[in-house]
């Protein structure tokens, strides 16, 4: 195998893994009965049922093999791309993706316990989203701006 494409499986890999041990053991914690208030942040425990704000909770079953679909497709096109510099970011994006998937199969919900009510209500969310988050914007910035990706 090239030696280039070991090294974006070996990043991506421990990017997913990563994050996905991370976000599971925070979630742990807040299964086990972890709670705490603040003024601005509570960190409760919540079952979403579909994705951001409870989007498509109605899909029920369905929406964790339309997630796991969508994640092999990204993990697919990801290696087809054979750039290096859209592992990392992929890595983080995809084990906050299969650490929620696996929720739903654990837990019939995505474990959230962040809930932000400073100024104003904000849904609650989990690590793995944050790195959703970041991994997207770390991707667009990278589209946008080609000659950040040498390789």
């Amino acid at each position: 195998m090239d030696k280039h494409l070991v090294k974006l499986n070996l990043i991506l890999l421990f990017a997913l893994t990563g994050v996905f041990i991370i976000d599971q053991n925070i979630k742990t914690l807040f299964v086990e009965g972890f709670r705490y208030y603040t003024e601005c942040i509570d960190f409760i425990l919540v079952y979403n049922k579909g994705v951001a704000f409870s989007m498509f909770a109605f899909l029920d079953e369905w929406l964790k093999y339309i997630q796991l679909i969508m994640v092999l497709g990204i993990f697919s096109y990801i290696l087809y791309l054979k750039k290096l510099c859209f592992a990392f970011p992929a890595g983080l994006m995809l084990g906050g993706a299969v650490s929620n998937i696996y929720d739903r199969f654990i837990h019939g919900g995505v474990v959230d316990m962040v809930y932000w009510h400073c100024g104003f209500d904000f849904a609650v969310f989990n690590f793995a989203d944050v790195m959703i988050d970041v991994a997207v914007v770390w991707i667009l910035i990278l589209n946008f701006k080609p000659k950040l990706c040498k390789s």
